[in-house]
């Protein structure tokens, strides 16, 4: 798909080069020219090489670590645009960072998700477009259009790919609160779901769990929506191969892999572990990883919202 429309602009700032380079190549769309930097004393700066008057501004920009470095790339970069008589400025944040603080869980807690959705509106954005927010309610923080896509789609077409499909196949969360995406992807493959459990509600101690459901003598794929110090998975591959799984594959949508992670995961009893590109992380990565890119299915998202057609055939979990 080549697609050429000088009034639309792709812009990339620090956080991931390459994603959108990938999405330029796959689109034809223009990636415009621009310069950040920091200052000695850490302030940000940000120089606009090329005109964006009257232009359809994409700015792409994964909210990842070091996280508020570019949460203020990002809002400084929105505020050049519209300074610059953009048209619309439109964000793509395949990775949205404080998504998990989308709630007020015990007394005086802020609820920093919507912190940062007040900000980026208030900087003067028109639209937002996100790939797998941490939690999908997040989109109704912001007061003007926002777009979730999916990664399941992508997950379940690589492991159909793979032949991992049907009965022989169970679908794993690795912790309740991951049952709807388990399901969703269980559903794809025609697969029966299971759930890793643990006694009590704090995820920093979560050690001994067990296994609601069957994978004796099963191949298991765990899915979870990001993968950060690799605990989680770690300890659910211990206990799917403790149950008798012969083999344990991991998705996850985004892979930040702190420190240690990659160690860790290494140790664990998984075969693969799959991410998409939405996260460039300089850390240690596993020696079993595979990247899938999320680049099509944004580029698809970008050029329909481009031309005022529909986006919900790409963020339908049940497509």
């Amino acid at each position: 798909m080549i697609y050429q429309d000088p009034k639309l602009l792709l812009f990339s700032l620090s956080s991931n080069q390459e994603l959108a380079e990938k999405i330029s190549a796959s689109t034809g769309v223009h990636l415009g020219k621009v310069t950040t930097k920091q200052f000695a004393d850490g302030e940000i700066y940000v120089d606009l090489g090329e005109s964006v008057r009257d232009h359809d501004v994409y700015i792409l920009q994964s909210t990842s670590y070091p996280v508020n470095d570019h949460l203020w790339e990002l809002l400084i970069m929105i505020d050049a645009c519209k300074r610059a008589s953009a048209n619309t400025v439109n964000v793509v944040i395949p990775y949205f960072g404080y998504a998990r603080q989308d709630r007020t869980a015990s007394p005086r807690e802020p609820i920093t998700a919507k912190l940062v959705a007040n900000m980026l509106v208030k900087a003067g954005i028109n639209r937002i477009l996100t790939l797998d927010i941490h939690a999908v309610q997040v989109q109704g923080f912001f007061d003007i259009p926002a777009d979730n896509l999916f990664t399941v789609p992508l997950f379940a077409e690589h492991f159909k790919n793979k032949g991992l499909l049907g009965d022989e196949v169970v679908v794993v969360a690795p912790k309740n609160s991951g049952i709807k995406r388990a399901r969703s992807l269980a559903e794809h493959l025609g697969s029966p779901l299971a759930i890793v459990d643990y006694d009590g509600d704090d995820e920093r101690n979560r050690e001994n769990g067990y296994l609601i459901g069957n994978v004796s003598g099963k191949k298991t794929i765990l899915i979870d929506d990001i993968l950060t110090t690799g605990v989680t998975f770690s300890n659910a591959a211990n206990v799917l191969e403790e149950a008798g799984a012969s083999e344990v594959y991991v998705c996850a949508s985004h892979g930040l892999f702190l420190p240690g992670s990659a160690e860790r995961l290494n140790k664990a009893p998984i075969k693969e572990i799959l991410v998409t590109d939405s996260v460039k992380s300089k850390n240690p990565k596993p020696d079993n990883i595979k990247y899938l890119s999320a680049a099509a299915l944004l580029s698809d998202a970008i050029i329909r919202i481009h031309e005022g057609r529909p986006v919900s055939p790409l963020f339908n979990y049940d497509k």
